[in-house]
């Protein structure tokens, strides 16, 4: 319990350096997927995630980009946050992984509860069935000790 919730929060990693590395990608990816969202003309609805914006109302399809925008708001202000832990408090990693693990495993059950019309399998529906057991693979890395 203490690696995934330190008693004290500092920049010292002691698990896997797979782990490391796949954190920092997944950094990247959620500073970058955040951006499209934000400053795509479509908020990657229709251009990435295929939904049908053309075949909407102009009101209808303003409403899905704001919503995409503003999602893309969400990711940029996890992604800073992931930036700093990777900065200054890497003891927090094991912590993270169980955000992204709860946060893809969510995103799933979302899909299903409410699930939309798209013209083709979005990559992010792949991505939410990749993401779960590769980061559950990783928290686990993430809470091993390394050898040194």
């Amino acid at each position: 319990m203490n690696k995934v919730f330190p008693k004290t929060i500092n920049n010292q990693y002691h698990g896997h350096k797979v782990a490391l590395l796949f954190f920092y990608l997944f950094t990247a990816m959620t500073v970058v997927r955040s951006l499209i969202h934000m400053f795509s003309p479509d908020g990657g609805a229709q251009s990435i995630a295929t939904i049908p914006l053309d075949s909407f109302s102009t009101q209808a399809s303003s409403v899905v980009i704001l919503i995409f925008s503003l999602w893309g708001l969400s990711q940029l202000l996890m992604g800073l946050f992931y930036v700093i832990v990777l900065w200054r408090y890497k003891s927090l990693i094991p912590l993270m992984y169980i955000f992204l693990f709860l946060e893809y495993i969510i995103r799933i059950i979302l899909g299903i509860m409410k699930p939309i019309v798209t013209h083709s399998v979005a990559p992010g529906a792949i991505i939410n069935i990749i993401f779960p057991p590769l980061v559950l693979i990783l928290f686990f890395l993430s809470i091993r000790n390394s050898k040194k």
